[in-house]
């Protein structure tokens, strides 16, 4: 049952992946430990420049000879006014002042053309450096970009949070898609449907996609251990993808204050909001979330938010100040160990091989 067309053609050894957590929490060494106990580890570059990205790839190499996969941002057209981002950065005024931190004096809010060169020189280091894997979020790329990342043989995996956004995946030649189900820490992928149309949960969604495409199917949204490895397969998905369970891990690179607040968190705890970034994702509530509550549909769309808040998160960081740093969870928080990735996968196998003898 661990081995499959999916396990195949990423050639690892059991159907787990990494999910690619942008942000520093994907670092060299958790990416090779994940690929180097069978699963596939994720580099999370949507935040990383083209000279990181290659510098990381390379750094990756050293450590494992496994293979291993990156995911890519699709960038989105965004507009705003000069005025849209003095009413967004005056609502962070009380909160910049709770953590003593001093406005910027400009924003230097990049253009869409200046992201998207960006993401195409990202595009060029993952040929350039072989990676065999690449995936994306917030959209699928343009059909030239697919022929050229095709042309060397690189796998490419999609995003989908409804059947809609998975066919449309396998339409525009992905070779796989990752269905994220409501439950998933983290932004959502959603790049057809709207945020509460977007919002299926896993056990639904995964059997209503695998009727509809004929594409591997990966279930990503809460899965912690080898019993959601198992219901997940059951369905019909030919793997998972998980975030939140490698992310409390030793090799992680997560601030221990959102490490900890994950391991001491509970389910009903976690919600979703927009504050922190212009684009709906799933934390731990917090106090900038609960104070930023009746504000959060009017701030602007992602990138823009997340670079007027990004003075906020860096401070609370420093400071050890869980109220202002984006704390992306699933649903799952209870199940969450801070374990080395290693633990992790052997305790998984162990689960999943003693769910098989009990079916059997």
């Amino acid at each position: 049952m661990l081995h499959n067309e999916l396990t195949k053609r990423l050639n690892i050894q059991y159907p787990i992946i990494q999910a690619p957590m942008a942000g520093g929490i994907t670092t060299s060494k958790l990416v090779a430990e994940v690929s180097s106990a069978g699963g596939l580890g994720m580099i999370g570059a949507g935040y990383l420049t083209p000279a990181q990205t290659k510098e990381q790839i390379k750094e990756i190499k050293q450590l494992t000879s496994k293979p291993f996969g990156i995911n890519l941002f699709v960038p989105n057209e965004f507009h705003i006014t000069e005025d849209a981002v003095k009413s967004a950065d005056q609502l962070l005024h009380s909160i910049r002042e709770q953590l003593n931190v001093e406005p910027a004096d400009s924003f230097d809010i990049p253009e869409f053309n200046t992201i998207f060169e960006s993401f195409m020189e990202q595009v060029k280091v993952v040929i350039e450096e072989k990676v065999p894997i690449c995936s994306f979020t917030f959209g699928v790329p343009s059909k030239e970009v697919i022929a050229k990342l095709k042309q060397h043989n690189i796998t490419l995996i999609g995003t989908a949070t409804t059947v809609r956004e998975a066919v449309e995946n396998e339409k525009l030649g992905m070779d796989m898609v990752v269905v994220q189900g409501s439950e998933a820490g983290g932004h959502r992928g959603n790049f057809i449907d709207e945020h509460q149309e977007s919002l299926v949960g896993l056990m639904s969604l995964i059997p209503q996609a695998v009727d509809h495409v004929s594409i591997p199917v990966i279930a990503a949204g809460g899965i912690m251990d080898g019993r959601g490895l198992m219901a997940s397969l059951c369905l019909g998905a030919q793997g998972v993808q998980m975030g939140t369970a490698f992310l409390t891990c030793v090799e992680s690179g997560a601030h221990k204050v959102h490490k900890e607040a994950i391991l001491k968190g509970a389910e009903d705890q976690v919600t979703f909001t927009r504050a922190f970034s212009g684009k709906w994702a799933r934390g731990i509530k917090n106090k900038f979330i609960l104070d930023m509550q009746e504000h959060e549909l009017l701030v602007p769309d992602f990138p823009v938010q997340n670079l007027l808040t990004q003075v906020i998160r860096k401070a609370g960081s420093e400071q050890n100040n869980q109220d202002f740093m984006s704390l992306w969870s699933g649903q799952s928080p209870r199940l969450a160990k801070n374990q080395t990735v290693e633990r992790l996968m052997k305790d998984m196998i162990t689960e999943v091989q003693k769910i098989n003898i009990t079916v059997s």
